[in-house]
């Protein structure tokens, strides 16, 4: 069952009635509310964004669009008509707010708007993207065709997106353990060698490197709800600036050039821009639309830039691997195989082997990516480490010269 929030009119009384309603879907939470003597005038589906937990249950995942799209392909090519395929792969998915917005689709479809049209109502779930390509597949009649090379290009960016995360990873679980056993250090066996110390008599001053790390534990200790507040602010604060458009600058800049993670990301743009490319000029989306769409689908305003510029070049008559040449926001690879694609009227094949061989090259990449940070990560392990350990143990070396010297 779902959550439904309706307003209805009491025809008895006219007044409206604000509430909600548990229902299989849309259609049944409106006939719940008209065998009650009420009439329906709004039913939206009761997201909850206010609670996470509540909202990424009711997420539908790229997985749910991949076979919804394969399942309604398949189901098209064997001749059924697109109402009765939408139906069916309703009954078969798992994804209850997928079956409600297909649900959704299929009722607007009966109401005469074209299937693409049905999809925009639903912007969090299908992208333009996904409405560019049915658009097409419906004027050119190929619907199935379209909707595999949907799922295809969606299972390869899906793709290279989990090889990415899963090399980051890593370098993740060693920082937090890192940071964990340094906490530790630093709030629980600090103080008791300042306290060994403070027993002593004579001249007891600490070294520089322990009276630093005491003062940090001190403050840690006595102020922890300072430290709390303070990280769960920057993290609140620092996640919004980071949606703004000069944080989105800043990160997409890092992504780019910082090293090592700048070449793995570039080759991960470049190949989400040429198999994009190749899905939609596949499907005969015209050039200048498929260079828009393809700008959104990137998600980094800087090559999102360069490709608005090569838009105004390509509409005033530029060839578009002209338009991209020398830009450093795109690999040199990337307008030599268009150009190759142009002058031989292939596009859409040069576009599709860019494609292959990008990706393979992410692969390669997070392999070199992966080696690269693996000692990275030990040396800074190392010096921190160090920096720890000689901050406990000096003092300790320190009094055992001491009390050699006494003896």
């Amino acid at each position: 069952m779902l959550s439904f929030r309706y307003v209805a009119r009491d025809p008895a009384t006219g007044q409206k009635i604000k509430a909600e309603v548990q229902a299989d879907s849309e259609q049944a939470a409106a006939k719940l509310l008209n065998e009650q003597g009420l009439a329906p005038l709004e039913i939206k589906l009761n997201e909850p964004s206010s609670n996470g937990i509540n909202k990424l249950l009711h997420r539908i995942s790229t997985k749910d669009r991949i076979l919804f799209s394969r399942q309604l392909s398949t189901l098209i090519n064997a001749g059924l008509p697109l109402i009765q395929s939408l139906r069916s792969v309703a009954k078969q998915t798992k994804s209850k707010p997928l079956q409600v917005i297909i649900n959704d689709i299929i009722t607007d479809i009966e109401g005469g708007s074209a299937f693409s049209v049905a999809l925009a109502k639903h912007p969090d779930v299908f992208n333009r993207i996904y409405i560019s390509l049915i658009a097409a597949g419906e004027t050119s009649g190929t619907l199935d065709a379209a909707l595999d090379r949907i799922a295809l290009q969606q299972e390869k960016d899906a793709e290279i997106i989990s090889k990415v995360r899963g090399a980051m990873i890593y370098p993740a679980i060693v920082l937090v353990v890192m940071f964990g056993v340094m906490g530790f250090m630093i709030v629980k066996v600090l103080p008791q060698v300042e306290v060994l110390y403070k027993g002593l008599p004579g001249d007891n001053t600490l070294p520089l490197v322990t009276r630093i790390l005491l003062a940090i534990s001190h403050f840690i200790i006595k102020r922890w709800w300072v430290v709390i507040i303070g990280a769960a602010l920057a993290v609140f604060f620092g996640r919004r600036w980071a949606l703004t458009t000069s944080g989105r600058r800043v990160f997409d800049t890092i992504k780019m050039r910082a090293w090592p993670i700048g070449p793995l990301f570039m080759k991960v743009y470049m190949a989400r821009f040429s198999r994009t490319g190749t899905t939609l000029v596949a499907s005969g989306v015209p050039l200048i639309q498929m260079l828009e769409i393809t700008g959104d689908a990137i998600d980094n305003v800087h090559i999102e830039a360069s490709i608005n510029k090569a838009i105004e070049k390509v509409k005033g008559g530029t060839a578009l691997s002209d338009s991209i040449q020398g830009d450093p926001n795109f690999l040199d690879l990337v307008p030599d195989m268009l150009r190759i694609g142009e002058q031989s009227g292939a596009l859409e094949a040069m576009m599709n082997k860019t494609a292959d061989y990008f990706e393979k090259e992410v692969d390669n990449q997070i392999k070199t990516v992966s080696t690269i940070i693996e000692p990275m990560l030990m040396v800074i392990l190392g010096v921190f480490a160090f920096i720890v350990v000689a901050a406990v143990l000096l003092p300790i070396y320190g009094l055992a010269g001491k009390s050699g010297f006494g003896g």
